[in-house]
Formats: structure tokens, C-alpha cells, sequence
């Protein structure tokens, strides 16, 4: 028996690609639905749908700020791939060969508000404590 082969769009239903981009953005159903101008029930149905009305979509893609076409053609694998170079190209042109956060005020690097940033800041204060630590009790 011979089968033809057949060609499958990897697309999710326009539902799935509103949901997905809602909860990029962080916007709650209710959030979505407020906007909207419906209630968060309907926001979920909407989400569940294999297609949505043209004017629903353009009414959403207006409430989260994006194209139509993002909702419609919304790739995650791509979107991810975006998200991936934007951070890192933003942590090298913000610290381009600098190793510690120290270094960076000491060469003028402007700070970049991010709670990470922090986190590395107060390991490195703990690691430079532990080994001061470590030094008083070899010297005793």
C-alpha cells in the first residue's frame, strides 16, 4: 500500500497562540478580559478555540499591543530564540569582558536593575567572606 505523505502546518489553533502570547506578556485572563470589554470565562473560551473571529483578533492583538500577525503566526521556538539573543546580547554590551559586578562600578558601567544582578552580587560578598574565614583559620 502506498501512502502519500502529507504535510502538517506545526501551527497550534489561534487560541492556543493568544494564550501563549497573553502569558508572555504576563496578563492574567481577567486582565485580558477587562480590556476586552468581556467577561474572564469568555477569555478562556476564546483561548480554547480552533479559530477566532478577524475583529476578536484584532481587538486582542490591540489589547496586548502586538500585530495580528503575531497572535496568527506565533512560533514559540522562535520567540524563545528571540527572547535568548535579547538577554544575552544585552548582558554583553553591558558588561563586555568584566567578570564581577565590582569591576564594572570601578570601570563606569552603568547598572543594569535586575534582581539576578543582585543575587550574583551578594554570592560573591558571601564567597569573599568565606574565604577570609578560611584565612583566620589557617593563620591561627
Amino acid at each position: 500500500m502506498i501512502t502519500e505523505p502529507t504535510v502538517k502546518l506545526n501551527r497550534e489553533h489561534i487560541g492556543a497562540n493568544v494564550r501563549r502570547v497573553r502569558m508572555y506578556f504576563g496578563v492574567k485572563q481577567g486582565a485580558l478580559a477587562s480590556d476586552l470589554g468581556i467577561s474572564q470565562q469568555e477569555v478562556s473560551k476564546i483561548e480554547r478555540q480552533d479559530e477566532i473571529e478577524e475583529e476578536m483578533v484584532t481587538r486582542i492583538a490591540i489589547a496586548l499591543s502586538v500585530p495580528t500577525e503575531v497572535i496568527r503566526n506565533f512560533d514559540a521556538e522562535r520567540a524563545i530564540f528571540n527572547i535568548n539573543n535579547v538577554i544575552e546580547n544585552t548582558f554583553i554590551q553591558a558588561f563586555p569582558q568584566v567578570e564581577t559586578l565590582e569591576q564594572n562600578a570601578i570601570l563606569g558601567v552603568p547598572q543594569i536593575s535586575n534582581p539576578l544582578f543582585k543575587i550574583v552580587e551578594l554570592y560573591e560578598r558571601l564567597l569573599k567572606s568565606e574565604k577570609e574565614k578560611i584565612d583566620l583559620l589557617i593563620n591561627k
